[in-house]
């Protein structure tokens, strides 16, 4: 799954959504990016978490649904700034072609904020792939790093309000 934030306190949303997440076996670095398409908005956190899941692909757009809501995300416009981002991006073995779910993620080899903390959890899905973008995607550290300097008082996210 593929978990961004560009609003408010941007690692504590994506911290409390790992937290929420029972099947979660592994967590990528910490990505910053500028956002892709929409209205002129502040820069996103980008992680992706691995899980070892025997859910659905239809199961897992539900739980990204659940964890969206308990941030307050709230759609107003298409693409724009958001609380917390989640979607699916791959289930092995499966796929999925519906107006509301598309596995594997259609747009996922276009956003290196994705294929980049992909690779660093499943390296043979990315095998093959380069940045169509040359960089616009910055790693922070790793998932540990910055929750560590995230629980620092004198290191909390300066990112939009």
């Amino acid at each position: 799954m593929g978990l961004g934030s560009n609003l408010g306190n941007r690692m504590g949303y994506l911290t409390q959504a790992v937290m929420d997440i029972a099947d979660c076996v592994g967590v990528s670095g910490v990505y910053e990016t500028d956002p892709v398409g929409g209205p002129a908005q502040g820069q996103f956190l980008n992680i992706v978490v691995g899980l070892h899941t025997k859910q659905s692909a239809r199961q897992l757009l539900e739980l990204c649904q659940q964890l969206e809501a308990a941030a307050e995300r709230i759609r107003e416009v298409r693409w724009g700034p958001r609380t917390l981002d989640v979607d699916v991006l791959w289930v092995d073995g499966e796929k999925a072609d519906e107006a509301d779910l598309v596995v594997p993620h259609p747009r996922m080899l276009e956003r290196a904020f994705v294929m980049l903390p992909l690779g660093e959890l499943a390296p043979d899905l990315v095998e093959g792939w380069t940045d169509p973008h040359n960089g616009d995607c910055v790693r922070l550290g790793s998932w540990e790093e910055v929750a560590a300097r995230h629980d620092h008082p004198d290191q909390r996210d300066q990112g939009v309000s």
